[in-house]
């Protein structure tokens, strides 16, 4: 198992309780996937450095994942295709 860092920023137009609901997905996702989630982060709203699909803000989310090449792929697949989320960002960290 490799250890990973994935962010990803949810739309901020969404109501509160959707963008919750939105974050938890992703973690389902990894577990369904048999990953283990080490740290999950909410770092707040914030606004977007450019418009996203014409938002200009986003709820951003930090999370440190121990997961296999196949859970990330199948977790990048799966969160392609919700429309909630803006953009996400998987990097491999380095084994110390």
């Amino acid at each position: 198992m490799n250890k990973y860092e994935i962010m990803f920023i949810v739309k901020a137009t969404e109501e509160s309780a959707n963008i919750k609901k939105t974050a938890e997905s992703t973690k389902t996702i990894l577990t369904n996937e048999k990953a283990n989630v080490i740290d999950f982060k909410e770092l707040g709203e914030k606004k977007l450095a450019y418009p996203i699909k014409k938002e200009i803000n986003g709820y951003y989310y930090v999370m440190q994942v121990e997961a296999s090449k196949e859970a990330i792929t199948e977790f990048d697949r799966k969160i392609k295709l919700d429309e909630n989320i803006l953009r996400h960002l998987i990097i491999r960290l380095d084994e110390e």
